[in-house]
């Protein structure tokens, strides 16, 4: 019997289903007919047509794969729909791609009602990105509208878009760890308590924290049954979203001050020649390599991928725990038009398995393997910065992909005795032999270079 993928339990309408690597989905007879409305009216279609929605077609039961089970079988419809290169969570999304995402949905609410179209809910989790642009991935959201309801997925939206964004742009406090501790996202009251009374005073944060707040707690007094829900009309509700679209995009990041790798990529201790053959290392390797999905660890912002993308990799997700950075490389992405997404990690306490039976959101490494990789100035982080081992951290990143680019660093490098200047140097085996020696012992090396005259050196590595 095939399982449903552990991420779509929750929904009654539908289910999804991973056979011979292709993606199905299910549509039950609870929504059927909102899905043949919303079909019918040429709304997928259209959306599809301008990459705000994942494509869909439906399928012929008599061809689906022979693994999938009667629960897909017996469907009264089933669609399959075009793999996401590479799932991410809103807890990994850096502050532009929430906002993104949450433009997406107010734009798609408010576009819809035209077509008596509206969102069942409004789960971050719905949204995907092909590079830095966000996809509705759950057609089975979309129903049809029915007059003088309310706005059912408000609370969810303020959980898991609004809060979040005011979070940075009002504290300054990221998001992400946060959320991902907490994976339906920021509760309205405890936004509430952490907010200073001079913050609430805007007509905005009363509206959506504050008196959000407020109903929350009578409701949990009075049980729902003391809750009067009073409907809206369609320009009412159209008032609404289009009000609440504004305020979102004006939201900015709160200035937190210079962090430690913002301005990396123009402050560094490369000189322009070093960097010019860096650069070339790269687009050699990507060009003989032609990585499908390229993860560039360490990324700051983008410069290394984009020579990778324009050099023949298809797909970059870059991973960095530096928040502008992580923002200039999203922008970079937007304005040039980049296949790279741009996720916030800690490599040292990467995103788990989590959730429902630490199943319903993987890990990063059980999402998609990668077939290519770079981490440039990347390894001595872990090694001098977090005490891991030099062997693991080797054979760590040589499992991410079976070949890739690595840049030693020695203690020699002023970015190491920076790092050592505050503590005891208790990393005595770490030197360039050693790291030849790990690497030698779980691949072949393909080539390496010198980049900088403190030692730096890259090693183009291939484990076929």
């Amino acid at each position: 019997m095939t399982a449903a993928e552990p991420g779509s339990f929750r929904d009654p309408s539908g289910h999804v289903f991973e056979a011979d690597g292709r993606i199905f989905r299910t549509v039950a007879a609870r929504a059927l007919a909102d899905y043949t409305f919303v079909r019918d009216s040429g709304v997928l279609r259209r959306l599809a047509a301008d990459g705000r929605l994942v494509a869909s077609e439906e399928v012929d039961p008599a061809l689906l794969p022979a693994s999938l089970g009667a629960e897909v079988r017996g469907a009264p419809i089933v669609v399959e729909h075009p793999r996401i290169p590479f799932v991410s969570y809103p807890y990994e999304w850096p502050f532009p791609a929430l906002k993104a995402a949450a433009l997406l949905h107010l734009d798609l609410q408010i576009e819809l009602l035209a077509d008596n179209v509206m969102l069942s809910d409004a789960s971050a989790y719905n949204v995907q990105f092909i590079g830095p642009r966000p996809v509705l991935i759950d057609l089975l959201s979309l129903r049809r509208y029915r007059e003088g309801e309310y706005w059912t997925g408000l609370r969810q939206f303020c959980e898991q878009f609004l809060n979040p964004l005011l979070l940075r742009a009002v504290l300054g406090v990221p998001h992400n760890q946060w959320y991902r501790g907490s994976l339906e996202g920021i509760p309205t009251a405890d936004l509430n308590r952490l907010l200073p009374f001079h913050k609430k005073m805007s007509w905005q944060v009363m509206t959506y924290v504050v008196l959000q707040a407020r109903l929350e707690a009578s409701a949990n007094d009075k049980g729902a049954a003391g809750i009067r829900r009073k409907g809206l009309s369609k320009p009412a509700l159209l008032g609404i979203l289009t009000q609440l679209r504004g305020w979102i995009e004006k939201l900015k990041p709160a200035d937190t001050g210079r962090t430690v790798w913002g301005d990396y990529a123009r402050n560094n201790t490369y000189t322009d020649a070093a960097e010019e053959a860096k650069c070339r290392f790269i687009a050699e390797f990507a060009e003989a390599t032609r990585p499908t999905l390229l993860w560039d660890l360490g990324c700051n912002s983008g410069n290394y991928s984009a020579v990778a993308l324009g050099a023949g990799a298809g797909m970059a997700i870059g991973f960095d725990f530096d928040q502008k950075a992580l923002e200039l490389a999203f922008d970079r992405a937007v304005s040039e038009r980049l296949n790279l997404l741009p996720l916030f990690q800690d490599a040292a306490n990467p995103s788990p398995d989590q959730g429902w039976k630490q199943s319903e959101r993987r890990g990063i490494q059980g999402r998609g393997q990668a077939d290519g990789l770079l981490a440039l100035a990347f390894e001595h982080h872990l090694v001098i910065g977090r005490n891991v081992p030099l062997d693991q951290t080797i054979g760590w990143l040589t499992g991410l992909a079976p070949r890739g680019v690595i840049e030693f660093v020695p203690k020699d490098d002023p970015t190491v005795r920076r790092m050592l200047a505050l503590r005891e140097d208790i990393f005595d085996g770490y030197c360039v032999e050693a790291f030849t020696a790990a690497l030698l012992g779980r691949a072949r090396i393909v080539r390496e270079m010198p980049v900088a005259d403190s030692g730096r050196r890259l090693f183009w590595y291939d484990r076929g």
